[in-house]
């Protein structure tokens, strides 16, 4: 199996043929975390790159143990560590010296928008995208689906509703382009400064001010957080406002369905978008989106290197 995709860029590289094969590889590698011994040889031999040129912990982690658990070979580039941050050393002179040690996939996260497609025209390398600024996270999207059709039994059909910072978020974006092109309705809401213009018209989805409109209806609720490191200016007046008119709270989830799922890609700011006993209640599938996570990515580097070299 192989996908028809060389690089993992963006949700707009999958076809939804891709996405299926991705979700069935995962939930058979899945199993594999549950062993008393977590590690298969379907990659020994090759060698993954984990350059994570922004800070992460879930993300770096999850990729990292995908790795292991697939007998890759793997090194990591950090932020700090890197001769750009040091040294002056620009992005595509980083990945022309990475592509000389010949690795087979590079997964990278980095503060600028498009900055792992920069870095797929430099190597021969397969490319993942672990987070491009504001722009895409694509493996997040996936294991997302993932998780909503583990719990559901299914995805088309489905309403699915995205409240918070969705303007700086590169998870809402890969989320509305995923679930759109996979059959579920999307509706989004939050601030008005928190919603990118046009956003209806670019990605096909419902937009609301004040998600307790759309509750009733929605089947997954998913929360962000507000991403104030990526904001220049003040979009609303303080967190506890913020909490007061947006956040979620077992109170405020009055009249939705029996069977609503609460879900957050994390890390979540307790009392602010969502209160404790809703993040660790019976809705919440917080950490399942977590285990899935590893089983996503052990199967989109699988998927990606196929049965042959890199070419």
């Amino acid at each position: 199996m192989k996908l028809s995709t060389r690089h993992l860029l963006s949700i707009n590289d999958l076809s939804r043929k891709d996405v299926l094969t991705i979700l069935q590889t995962a939930v058979s590698f899945k199993e594999i975390s549950e062993r008393p011994i977590k590690k298969v040889p379907t990659l020994r031999g090759r060698t993954v790159i984990n350059c994570f040129f922004e800070d992460s912990t879930r993300t770096r982690l999850s990729f990292e143990l995908a790795e292991k658990r697939l007998s890759a070979d793997s090194s990591n580039i950090g932020k700090s560590g890197s001769a750009m941050a040091k040294k002056g050393e620009t992005l595509l002179d980083t990945i022309r010296n990475i592509e000389a040690m010949r690795p087979d996939i590079l997964v990278i996260r980095h503060s600028a928008a498009g900055a792992p497609a920069q870095a797929a025209t430099a190597t021969r390398a397969h490319v993942i995208n672990a987070g491009d600024g504001m722009h895409e996270h694509p493996t997040q999207a996936l294991l997302d689906l993932m998780t909503i059709n583990e719990v559901k039994g299914r995805i088309k059909g489905l309403k699915v509703g995205i409240a918070g910072d969705i303007l700086h978020s590169r998870v809402a974006r890969s989320n509305m382009l995923l679930l759109k092109k996979m059959g579920i309705d999307v509706i989004v809401a939050g601030p008005p400064t928190l919603l990118p213009v046009g956003v209806e018209e670019v990605f096909g989805v419902r937009t609301c001010y004040d998600i307790r409109e759309a509750l009733p209806e929605l089947d997954v609720l998913m929360l962000l957080r507000v991403q104030r490191e990526r904001m220049g200016e003040q979009f609303f007046p303080s967190a506890r406002e913020y909490a007061r008119y947006f956040g979620v709270s077992n109170e405020s989830l009055k009249g939705c369905k029996d069977d609503l799922v609460i879900m957050h890609p994390g890390p979540v700011n307790r009392g602010v978008e969502i209160t404790a006993d809703v993040a660790d209640g019976p809705r919440s599938v917080i950490l399942g989106q977590v285990t899935n996570g590893v089983a996503v990515r052990m199967a989109v580097m699988y998927l990606l290197l196929g049965d042959g070299p890199s070419e």
